[in-house]
């Protein structure tokens, strides 16, 4: 049988490269000859860059720059040779990262960010995509623009950090920022929320970020406050776009002000791997995350998968580290298998440092399987 193989990464466990090695393993360990083809995939979350890089053949370029509380860092973002830069979030402000953990997202700052992009532009690159998953900070993309070259003041003409806690102080704004309309912005996420309200970037994500149920609605109004001087300032409702409440409000001052493209981190990887040409010929897909629940549906790797398999009618496996609340709903959506790999009781510690080797075990027996009923 012809098998492509297309995993997202398993959060804290394997990297997309490590999933699809591990699946390509168990297919290969039976004695059966069969032919495989990987495709490591990501959606806009944390790797999305590293993913992107891989299959436009760029380099790593490593840059100072500052973590989510303004403490420098030595971080990197990828180029290419036809002068793309390629920049994930998470390289500065990963909400994984040990040291964005140590203090209050009330102080995180998108800061780092926006020196990355800054670096990018100053040596030459004139299109700069950014994966937006994985973010720890709130700001609304307020350090992004501070870095370059927007300054906010309260109403005593002091000069702000550029912070969550500072969003409710601004009373004026300076804008010293160059021209980039000549800058092609590509915005690489799997998020669709605007920036405000119920469903925006506080609501939906704070939580994950250290933001009480108690202090949402405040927060909210804070974020409803920076749209307003924005506003003033730009002439641009920010509140406006699809996916600007990604990476805690990033999306917005990516979408708005710089005036960047949404793409779904899915359809632009898809689009770069030329993965459709291998699934129109293969016999079966197995794509594979770290945790499968009804969220899938919206834009996560193995989604995209199935509706370019469904499209040629190939069967489609999902191999996951965990199946959540209402993963059933997918199998209305293109899926023939979904799995867990977790073949007995235990913590999640044992799981991480077993996760490639029972998922290779795991598509070992769904490869058994296949050849029976082939």
């Amino acid at each position: 049988m012809d098998f492509v193989v297309a995993c997202d990464s398993f959060k804290g466990c394997m990297t997309a490269q490590q999933a699809c090695d591990a699946v390509k393993q168990g297919i290969l360990q039976s004695e059966c000859s069969h032919s495989v083809h990987v495709f490591p995939m990501a959606d806009g979350g944390e790797g999305t860059a590293e993913i992107i890089n891989y299959y436009s053949n760029g380099y790593c370029v490593n840059v100072q720059a500052t973590d989510a509380f303004l403490n420098p860092i030595c971080t990197y973002y990828y180029r290419t040779n036809s002068n793309i830069a390629i920049i994930d979030v998470t390289a500065c402000i990963g909400i994984e990262s040990p040291q964005n953990h140590i203090k209050s997202v009330f102080d995180g700052s998108s800061y780092g960010v926006g020196l990355l992009i800054k670096h990018a532009i100053e040596h030459g690159c004139y299109t700069i995509i950014i994966g937006l998953g994985g973010s720890c900070t709130n700001d609304g993309g307020m350090g992004i623009l501070n870095a370059l070259g927007i300054d906010f003041f309260d109403f005593q003409g002091n000069r702000l950090l550029p912070t969550l806690s500072s969003l409710p102080k601004i009373h004026s704004i300076y804008n010293n920022m160059p021209s980039y309309h000549d800058i092609d912005f590509i915005i690489a996420c799997d998020v669709k929320n605007k920036l405000l309200g119920r469903k925006g970037a506080t609501y939906t994500y704070g939580k994950q970020k250290g933001i009480l149920e108690s202090q949402m609605a405040e927060v909210d109004s804070w974020m409803t406050h920076y749209r307003d001087q924005i506003q003033k300032e730009f002439h641009i409702d920010i509140n406006e776009y699809v996916g600007g409440g990604a990476a805690g409000g990033i999306g917005a001052i990516l979408l708005g002000i710089l005036n960047g493209r949404y793409i779904p981190g899915i359809d632009l990887i898809t689009q770069l791997s030329h993965i459709e040409e291998a699934i129109h010929s293969c016999d079966v897909v197995i794509t594979g995350e770290g945790a499968t629940d009804e969220q899938t549906l919206f834009g996560k790797v193995p989604y995209g998968i199935a509706q370019i398999a469904k499209k040629y009618h190939k069967p489609v496996v999902c191999l996951s580290g965990s199946l959540g609340k209402n993963y059933e709903i997918l199998y209305n959506h293109g899926f023939s298998g979904i799995f867990s790999i977790l073949s007995t009781p235990m913590t999640l510690k044992e799981a991480l440092e077993h996760g490639a080797e029972n998922l290779q075990k795991t598509a070992f027996s769904i490869t058994k399987l296949l050849e029976e009923s082939d």
